[in-house]
C-alpha cells in the first residue's frame, strides 16, 4: 500500500490531484454517509435481536386461567411450589394482581378490571437453561393435576412477530449497504472514464515516451483512491454524528426492545473500516476501468 502511494512527484503532476475538487469526493462522501447509517442500523438490529432472543429463550410464563379468584390463588401458589421443586426451573415469581393490571392498562384502561374481567394469574419462570419442546410438555403435565387450565408458554413466543419484523429490517439494511457499494462503484467508473477523456492527450504523450498502461492506471488509481478516502472520512464523520444523536434519543426512551438497540465495540470497528473498504473498492474499480479503456483506445 505504501508503495502504491509512493509515486514520484513529477509523475503525479501529469494528472493534477486537487483536494476535494470536483464532484467525486462529495459523491463518495454521500455514499459513505448513507452506507454508515445503513450498516449501523443493520448491526444494531443484529445485536438487539441476539440480546432479546438470548434473554427470552431462558424464560417462560405460566397462566392460571380460573374464574374464581380464591381457587385461582390456591392453584397459583400450588403451581409455584411444584415448579420450584423442578431442576429445570431456576427462579419462580408469582406476579401480584396490581402488576398484571399495570401490564394490560395501556390496552384496557385504568378502571378496576379485576371486578369486571377475571384476569389470569401469571407466574414468571427463569429457566436454568434453554428448554426443549419436550421439556415444556413435561412442565404442562406436571401442572395439569394442580391447575387443569394452566398454560405454559416460552416468553420468546410472545415477541416472535416483532423479532421477525426486526430481522426483515436487518436484511433490508444490509441490502442497502450492498446497493450503495454498487452505486459507489458505478460513480467511480463514471469518474474514471471522465478523467480518461479529460487527460486523453496527456495519456497519448506518456505512451509515446514509453509509459505503460500499468503506470498510467496507477496514476488514476491513486487520484481516485485519495478522493474516495477524503470523501469517506467526511461521510464517516457525518454518519457517526447522526448515529450518536439517534443513540442518545433511544437511550432516553429506555424500555423494551428499544433499550437493546446499540452498537458494540466491534460494530464501531466495522463502521470505522467502511471508508477504507470504500477506498479499496474505488481502487479496484478504477484499475479495471482504466486498464480496460486503455486497451481499447491504444
Amino acid at each position: 500500500m505504501i508503495k502504491f502511494f509512493a509515486i514520484p512527484a513529477h509523475d503525479r503532476r501529469l494528472i493534477p490531484e486537487g483536494r476535494l475538487s470536483g464532484p467525486m469526493p462529495w459523491v463518495i462522501a454521500i455514499m459513505i454517509f448513507l452506507t454508515v447509517l445503513a450498516a449501523a442500523a443493520g448491526l444494531a438490529m443484529t445485536r438487539a435481536v441476539g440480546d432479546v432472543s438470548d434473554e427470552l429463550s431462558s424464560r417462560a410464563t405460566v397462566q392460571i386461567i380460573e374464574a374464581n379468584p380464591e381457587v385461582r390463588g390456591r392453584q397459583a401458589a400450588a403451581a409455584a411450589e411444584r415448579l420450584r421443586a423442578m431442576p429445570l426451573i431456576a427462579e419462580v415469581r408469582v406476579l401480584p394482581p396490581e402488576e398484571i393490571e399495570a401490564l394490560i392498562e395501556p390496552w384496557l384502561g385504568t378502571q378496576d378490571l379485576a371486578d369486571d374481567i377475571p384476569l389470569p394469574a401469571l407466574i414468571d419462570l427463569k429457566l436454568a437453561r434453554v428448554a426443549t419442546d419436550a421439556e415444556y410438555q413435561t412442565l404442562r403435565r406436571a401442572l395439569a393435576p394442580i391447575a387443569p387450565e394452566a398454560r405454559v408458554e416460552p416468553s420468546s413466543g410472545y415477541i416472535a412477530p416483532v423479532i421477525s419484523l426486526v430481522r426483515s429490517f436487518q436484511w433490508i439494511a444490509f441490502g442497502l449497504v450492498a446497493l450503495l457499494a454498487l452505486a459507489t462503484a458505478a460513480a467511480v467508473i463514471i469518474s474514471a472514464r471522465s478523467a480518461l477523456n479529460t487527460h486523453g492527450e496527456t495519456i497519448a504523450v506518456v505512451h509515446l515516451l514509453g509509459g505503460t498502461d500499468q503506470q498510467i492506471s496507477r496514476l488514476f488509481q491513486r487520484r481516485i483512491a485519495l478522493d474516495a478516502l477524503l470523501g469517506g472520512i467526511i461521510g464517516l464523520i457525518g454518519g457517526a454524528a447522526i448515529i450518536w444523536l439517534i443513540g442518545t434519543q433511544l437511550t432516553a426512551l429506555g424500555s423494551g426492545l428499544v433499550q437493546s438497540v446499540g452498537l458494540d465495540w466491534w460494530s464501531w470497528l466495522i463502521i470505522a473500516a467502511i471508508p477504507i473498504l470504500g477506498m479499496f473498492l474505488a481502487m479496484v474499480t478504477a484499475r479495471w476501468t482504466v486498464v480496460g479503456a486503455l486497451k481499447k483506445i491504444l
